[in-house]
């Protein structure tokens, strides 16, 4: 095979006098994957071409054209035909004219809501001769088995902390786009690494929907929770003592500061957040509840709506202070300038 890769790549070399706007890389790769391609052929024929051999078992019949869509750009390869059996070469796939990829930017592409027709822009400006909407389509469907097997797969570790939230994004559905429920599972083992347990979409954040989630993350294994994060959303409450029977419930702490910040002016924001920071700061869950009692004692005159939120939030957003100091160290959130709440990782199961 080397021979044959030589005296193409050398022929094709003495061609390109004169010849103006080529693509040397695709055209190597072109005579790389033909040479490949035809030794293939050849091994599975057991014969040159013209060659009289006692192991050969066909004979070649002519070629058909396959494009082969690379992230050098469209390549034309031809495929050899026998007269007896079939071939399809190894560095292809089939029912695939695009290398996996090339097929991993489009998938990339479409999840974060990119167009069919931008996809198509997108190919062409890589070099490609295009992507249709029905090939944009048939390789994002091979997203969704992927995407069965990770909802599916066995939860095999325990998980002491998990964190249950829900947003709500826009689906197209039936012809129109609506407002549907994402929630999603998160969970920390006792060394600390988070998973996405699972996540699911329904019409609706109702205490049967979370119902039925945290049942089918039961039946998958999820076992040993302590403590469960989330907002005090009454369904998922019920749900939770329902399904995690003998689990703590701890209030979102993220989620609790932004009801009380809602109800602060802007400019003063950030000034309360520092203060009710000081709050979870504490050493011990007594000296918390000390704290938070002077906090709203400190603001109760400027704030009273916040922070009435705050002092009836004192026994739920505190809860994770009952567990041994060393299982604290799970994840905190910071208040920034702004007021606005940036997650980054650091300590305490008690943040959402």
């Amino acid at each position: 095979m080397a021979s044959i890769n030589s005296f193409a790549v050398l022929e094709w070399i003495r061609n390109l006098q004169g010849v103006e706007n080529i693509d040397v890389l695709r055209e190597l790769m072109r005579i790389f994957a033909q040479s490949l391609i035809d030794a293939e052929a050849t091994q599975k024929i057991g014969a040159e071409h013209y060659e009289r051999s006692e192991e050969r078992v066909t004979q070649r019949n002519g070629y058909r054209k396959r494009e082969w869509d690379t992230r050098l750009g469209t390549i034309e390869l031809n495929i050899p035909k026998l007269r007896k059996g079939s071939f399809f070469p190894s560095i292809l796939e089939p029912r695939r004219r695009s290398e996996q990829a090339l097929a991993a930017v489009v998938q990339e592409a479409y999840v974060h809501g990119v167009s069919t027709r931008k996809v198509d822009e997108l190919v062409r400006a890589l070099g490609l001769d295009g992507i249709s909407k029905s090939e944009v389509s048939r390789l994002c469907k091979e997203l969704d088995e992927v995407v069965r097997q990770f909802k599916e797969r066995p939860l095999e570790r325990e998980y002491p902390y998990i964190w249950l939230d829900a947003t709500f994004p826009k689906v197209r559905k039936g012809g129109r786009v609506q407002s549907m429920a994402f929630v999603v599972a998160i969970g920390v083992t006792d060394t600390g690494e988070r998973e996405v347990l699972g996540f699911d979409i329904g019409t609706s954040e109702d205490g049967a929907f979370w119902t039925e989630f945290l049942r089918d993350l039961k039946q998958r294994g999820l076992r040993g929770v302590r403590l469960v994060v989330s907002d005090a959303h009454l369904g998922l409450r019920q749900a939770i003592s329902e399904v995690l029977t003998g689990a703590t419930w701890q209030r979102c702490k993220v989620h609790t500061i932004r009801n009380v910040l809602s109800q602060v002016p802007k400019k003063q924001q950030s000034m309360v957040a520092a203060i009710i920071r000081t709050i979870f700061a504490q050493p011990t869950q007594e000296a918390a509840r000390a704290q938070l009692r002077s906090v709203v004692k400190q603001l109760q005159d400027k704030f009273p709506k916040a922070m009435e939120i705050l002092q009836a939030a004192e026994d739920d957003v505190l809860a994770f202070m009952a567990l041994p100091g060393e299982h604290w160290r799970q994840r905190r959130h910071k208040l920034d300038t702004n007021g606005e709440i940036t997650p980054f990782y650091r300590t305490l199961p008690g943040d959402g």
